[in-house]
């Protein structure tokens, strides 16, 4: 092997060592977004709708 692939093989080694290092240094500091709890606002009970939004049949006579 030359000089020259000797250089190359050690750059593109070193390329794919950072690389690797840069994406465990992400993940280590993010989360899985299905991991999360559930916020205070999304579990909170929506209030009852009004009983009188029931609208009677204009069709039918009473």
């Amino acid at each position: 092997m030359n000089r020259s692939k000797k250089i190359f093989v050690i750059v593109a080694i070193l390329f794919i060592l950072a690389t690797l290092l840069v994406g465990y240094d992400i993940t280590t500091k993010t989360s899985f977004p299905g991991s999360k709890k559930l916020l205070k606002e999304s579990i909170a009970p929506s209030e009852p709708a009004p009983s009188d939004t029931l609208k009677l049949d204009s069709l039918k006579q009473n």
